[in-house]
């Protein structure tokens, strides 16, 4: 067996799986808090019971409705989406133009509403989800087992945030929501609908949330508690990666996601303190971010 600094290379392989697959959570997280934060300036601390609301509306689909693991990771992103449409329509609009603390305390809030909600109902043990039957079992790679559903977490993740990056930078409805953001006056002049394009926006950064909350159902218990547990950790990839920075968000999550799983082999007390570690020494030599704009 290959020994890496002491440690066998299939342990140190599991562990930066491990990490990869974490940071696939963190950038599915971080980038829809980029995009509402980037494209709305809203913070939105909700973000963390929305994805626990997606992992819940997959569980509910499949216990209730019999709708499998392929429906729902359909479905629960879009019931996540029209949710945040309703968040945006009666309530947050009206923030807008206010400082953006109003909107942190209405987020949070509202977290503080929806776990309460499903903790009253299902408590704060874990419930189990299965695996996909296609997704079962795994693949041997000679150096290391690779779980087949983790592997399909870490293409799923890449896939979807890097389609969200392409849309919003290098198209022209991409072009549209920037400007609309900017100046709402000119681009309404061109005919466009600003207020039912921000809706849209803030609903699709929130869908972002719910699918994420799908994809982690199989790997993670389903608990009112796991968004709380991860918000935090989210919230220092975005300020790391640079407030509002689409890219930044989706290479921050995937690089810290990796960081964390190595500093537990190597440093394991670290392991849950790293992230922090690492946004302050970044704080402290390029406030703005690794990717964000100086102003």
């Amino acid at each position: 067996m290959i020994d890496l600094f002491g440690i066998p290379i299939q342990a140190l392989l599991g562990q930066l799986l491990l990490g990869l697959v974490n940071g696939s959570f963190y950038a599915m997280l971080s980038l829809g808090l980029a995009v509402i934060f980037g494209l709305l300036n809203v913070i939105n601390f909700a973000h963390g019971s929305l994805y626990m609301l997606g992992a819940f509306v997959a569980w509910m689909g499949l216990s209730y409705l019999g709708l499998n693991y392929w429906i729902m990771l359909i479905l629960a992103p879009l019931v996540v989406g029209l949710f945040g449409i309703v968040i945006e329509k009666l309530l947050l609009k009206h923030l807008y133009k206010l400082d953006h603390l109003y909107g942190l305390l209405l987020t949070f809030g509202l977290t503080l509403l929806i776990e309460g909600l499903f903790r009253s109902f299902y408590g704060v043990s874990g419930q189990p989800y299965p695996t996909p039957d296609l997704l079962r079992g795994a693949t041997n790679l000679g150096f290391m087992i690779l779980p087949n559903y983790r592997a399909w977490v870490v293409v799923a993740s890449i896939t979807v945030c890097m389609a969200t990056w392409f849309i919003i930078e290098r198209t022209r409805l991409g072009a549209l929501l920037r400007a609309g953001t900017e100046n709402p006056k000119l681009v309404e002049a061109f005919g466009v609908n600003v207020p039912r394009m921000v809706t849209l926006t803030y609903g699709f950064g929130v869908a972002l949330a719910g699918f994420a909350g799908v994809l982690a159902a199989p790997v993670l218990q389903i608990s009112p508690l796991m968004g709380s547990n991860l918000i935090i950790v989210v919230f220092a990839v975005v300020v790391i990666g640079g407030m509002g920075s689409i890219l930044g968000s989706i290479l921050t999550g995937l690089g810290l996601g990796v960081i964390e799983g190595l500093t537990k082999v190597f440093w394991p007390e670290a392991s849950s303190t790293v992230v922090f570690i690492i946004m302050a020494i970044v704080l402290l030599l390029r406030p703005a971010g690794l990717f964000g704009k100086e102003k």
